[in-house]
């Protein structure tokens, strides 16, 4: 799925939009025991308690897509016979009515999921009559299909302090107690996928709130749809290696800075342009990079084999997840310099009298803990 399809999944999720009439749910223990269940309908709701469990399912629809979105994808073979999508498939059939089938979802969760310390379990039903665009682009009240899905979010949850509160009519202070609070989701999923504004049995999506963890255990047992994308700081830090490895000593700020800015023009080009489809690099289009930014052939050639070998052979890759977009750090053991991305021109390395130096160029005036400091040129410090 791409953004414009997940933001337009995203936009049922207030109060007036919904086709959601029911919230099922489990609360789950840290010795894997469920001490409670939830199964209760929106209408008996307050306002502001539909737009606050609204909003909490809404999060297992957020982030980057490729980062913390990941397509999950079926195969024919599953589609037809596999326990794990009949299950996801059920659950959507009966609208999440069959207390059997619920309840051998949640024991698949359960069984799996390593998260520490207590947790919810909620899931939602939604029909959405899928409208369409007439050829001026308009929209047309005609609706094209029903989408109807099923969304989980897994909720960790939380302890309250308990905090000292002045109660107005008693004139007195008293002690509010410690209480249970729901957290935004750790993870969660939306099957089946919404792939072209229609409904695709082949496919889900699945969120992860942690990008250094993707949950492998769990998606095994939900989905078994195979291995997922590499979590996206392992990614960046593959990345980082892999890099530095080929290019060896040729691997200077230049270098860096170039790819930097290269995949940043990348991203850049990608959001004037509008494509829905979300934008990926390979091998070859870093290797341009690299070949650019006058690393040796050698070099590139070695870059080529470690990619292989860190990300897969036909690996496709966000560039998010490769560098960081709003952030230029350079860093030795006791000094960390922060630069602005569009700026990073202003920095430089240089060796002189032997010794190693990194030199930022400074006319814009120079702030120590926040006092304006003078730079004198040698021949004025002496007078």
């Amino acid at each position: 799925m791409n953004e414009k399809e997940i933001a337009e999944i995203r936009r049922r999720y207030k109060a007036e939009k919904t086709g959601i009439s029911r919230i099922r749910g489990a609360y789950v223990n840290e010795k894997r025991e469920i001490i409670s269940e939830l199964d209760q309908s929106v209408a008996m709701m307050t306002e502001t308690e539909t737009d606050e469990i609204l909003s909490l399912l809404k999060k297992a629809l957020s982030g980057k897509v490729d980062t913390n979105l990941l397509d999950i994808h079926f195969t024919t073979q599953q589609v037809m016979e596999s326990p794990e999508h009949k299950l996801l498939c059920n659950l959507r059939e009966t609208a999440l009515q069959d207390e059997e089938i619920i309840h051998q979802f949640y024991k698949k969760i359960i069984d799996s999921l390593e998260l520490e310390g207590n947790y919810m379990i909620l899931l939602a039903y939604d029909c959405y009559d899928v409208f369409t665009y007439r050829k001026d682009g308009a929209k047309d009240d005609e609706s094209g299909e029903m989408f109807r899905y099923v969304l989980c979010a897994i909720c960790p949850i939380k302890m309250a302090k308990p905090t000292l509160s002045y109660y107005v009519r008693e004139n007195c202070f008293r002690n509010v107690i410690a209480d249970s609070i729901i957290s935004p989701p750790a993870l969660g999923f939306m099957f089946p996928a919404f792939d072209n504004r229609s409904t695709n049995l082949y496919g889900a999506l699945y969120y992860t709130r942690a990008t250094d963890n993707s949950h492998k255990e769990f998606t095994d047992a939900i989905f078994n749809a195979g291995d997922l994308p590499m979590p996206a700081t392992e990614q960046k830090e593959t990345f980082r290696s892999v890099l530095a490895d080929a290019a060896g000593e040729a691997c200077s700020l230049d270098v860096v800075r170039s790819v930097h800015a290269q995949i940043h023009q990348a991203v850049e080009e990608h959001k004037i342009s509008k494509e829905p489809e979300p934008l990926t690099v390979d091998k070859y289009a870093i290797r341009d990079m690299l070949e650019f930014c006058g690393v040796p052939e050698e070099g590139v050639e070695k870059f080529e084999q470690k990619f292989d070998k860190g990300f897969g052979q036909n690996a496709a890759l966000s560039p998010r997840n490769l560098v960081e977009m709003n952030k230029f750090e350079l860093k030795t053991p006791e000094v960390v310099i922060k630069v602005n991305p569009a700026h990073t021109d202003l920095v430089e390395t240089r060796i002189i009298d032997g010794v190693k130096y990194v030199l930022i160029r400074a006319d814009g005036g120079v702030e120590v803990n926040g006092i304006d400091v003078s730079i004198q040129a040698d021949s004025e410090k002496d007078t």
